[in-house]
């Protein structure tokens, strides 16, 4: 049975899901998490979901502001079951987890980048910061020309013709030189065939083959120099660094497609792992009601009946006939 667990945020993402068919999976803001949730609400190494027999079960792994199973916080590396319809709060998300047969994510490390760029871009968004990439020339002949990569998938050409997109003035520039695209995640650059060849960190770019733009690398043509600026990679890759941010215990309001019964009934199908066995010892008996029922008038009328029979019986040993 593969865990699949879907992804509801509260910055107004429509809900993304991931599929693992791994024995851990490890949720927090680093990088080397295999679901990562971009939150200064939530730690490096936040929980960790286990896979123990046929069950799941999650683990706090000590982080600050808690992982909650609908309303009710976890205790640090106490395990606990889950159950398919679950729903976990981890700083500002909920995950609704679902255990059935389901295909595989075909690249969950990538599936989760891209799940990360795309909570990292909502927040920015919301905060009202630039969530677009752009290339500058930083230097050379045609230093501070700018070209906004606004639209996704576009082929942008740099050259000297007066139809290129980021159009050039350096003369061993050729008249188409290079092409700069957006890919999901990624800024991609393809060398057009220039004469004079294109350099990216220092290194000659292969003409005509696609290559991802990494962050901080510098694309040479001519004199010029070409830097690439993504703030949602950029902010990804710097929220490793900050501080955990304190959270209240509430506030975080469940998706807007599940109501408050749906988190109760999460929390009352969870069992702790603790209770997975059958004996008996140490648990806690149910208590026993005390209201007066029929059946104890009955066993009350008995047993004075008896009492009865058995003074008389009493009294009749003793000579009282």
């Amino acid at each position: 049975m593969a865990l699949t667990l879907v992804v509801h945020s509260t910055g107004g993402l429509p809900e993304q899901s991931v599929s693992f068919d791994a024995p851990r999976v490890v949720i927090g803001r680093s990088e080397s998490a295999d679901l990562r949730l971009p939150d200064l609400g939530v730690s490096l190494r936040h929980a960790t979901i286990r896979q123990r027999g046929p069950d799941y079960v999650i683990v706090d792994e000590g982080s600050t502001n808690g992982t909650f199973v609908g309303p009710v916080r976890l205790a640090p590396q106490a395990p606990r079951v889950l159950r398919s319809g679950d729903l976990i709060r981890i700083g500002r998300s909920w995950l609704e987890v679902k255990v059935q047969s389901l295909p595989i994510t075909t690249s969950p490390t990538q599936a989760t980048r891209e799940l990360a760029l795309a909570l990292m871009a909502r927040a920015l968004e919301i905060a009202g910061e630039a969530t677009v990439p752009r290339v500058t020339v930083q230097s050379g002949t045609d230093a501070e020309a700018t070209l906004i990569l606004d639209e996704p998938e576009r082929r942008y050409v740099v050259g000297r013709s007066a139809n290129a997109d980021l159009i050039l003035g350096d003369r061993d520039a050729s008249r188409r030189h290079l092409e700069v695209y957006r890919r999901g995640s990624m800024v991609m650059i393809r060398d057009l065939g220039s004469k004079n060849g294109t350099r990216l960190s220092d290194q000659p770019l292969p003409s005509g083959a696609e290559l991802a733009w990494p962050s901080g690398a510098e694309v040479v043509i001519g004199t010029d120099c070409l830097t690439l600026d993504d703030p949602v990679r950029k902010a990804l890759d710097d929220i490793d660094g900050g501080a955990d941010e304190h959270l209240p215990d509430e506030g975080i309001p469940l998706p807007d497609n599940h109501g408050r019964s749906r988190a109760e009934a999460t929390v009352e199908k969870s069992v702790p792992v603790a209770r997975l066995g059958t004996s008996t010892r140490g648990r806690r008996r149910p208590a026993r009601s005390t209201g007066i029922t029929w059946a104890d008038l009955m066993v009350g009328v008995l047993a004075l009946v008896m009492f009865g029979a058995s003074v008389f019986g009493l009294y009749w040993l003793l000579g009282g006939h």
